[in-house]
């Protein structure tokens, strides 16, 4: 494979975009178009950028948990539908609770009670299954999430 670094005669990176505004045909639709470092080069990144820094630190946090509990229930064997059991992933489980645990334990204390509630609840209720669908019990304190919770019976 060739490379701008392994081709002397390419004297256009590849991460740009063309000079002539014409977007290349491999990245026709892709937008926003990233450089090596990932900083996006055009205006729907600036408009991506500006959209972020309209939400609020909360709602980042709180939708950031929402999906960590979302991958954990599927993983755990929740998931609505016939290939529930499929999906299920005890390993992959643990180790999304226990980040989902750590998240949670951190940002506590920032985005205060009312919203913390709901979580720590969530998480309990994940670790609950968890411990439900394991066919070897850990012991207590031992579980997925517990070093940051404690233990959950």
């Amino acid at each position: 494979m060739s490379t701008p670094a392994s081709n002397p005669d390419s004297d256009r990176n590849i991460f740009q975009a063309p000079t002539d505004g014409a977007a290349p045909a491999s990245l026709a639709g892709q937008l926003p178009v990233q450089d090596p470092l990932g900083q996006v080069t055009d205006d729907d990144g600036r408009q991506v950028r500006r959209d972020i820094a309209e939400v609020s630190a909360v709602e980042l946090i709180m939708t950031s948990a929402l999906h960590l509990m979302s991958a954990a229930a599927v993983k755990c064997g929740l998931a609505e539908g016939n290939d529930a059991e499929e999906l299920k992933d005890l390993d992959e489980a643990r180790k999304i609770i226990t980040a989902l645990a750590g998240f949670v334990t951190a940002a506590a204390p920032e985005i205060g009670g009312q919203h913390a509630g709901p979580l720590r609840d969530g998480l309990r209720s994940l670790q609950l299954a968890f411990r439900e669908a394991s066919v070897i019990q850990d012991a207590p304190g031992k579980g997925p999430g517990e070093k940051f919770t404690g233990a959950v019976n």
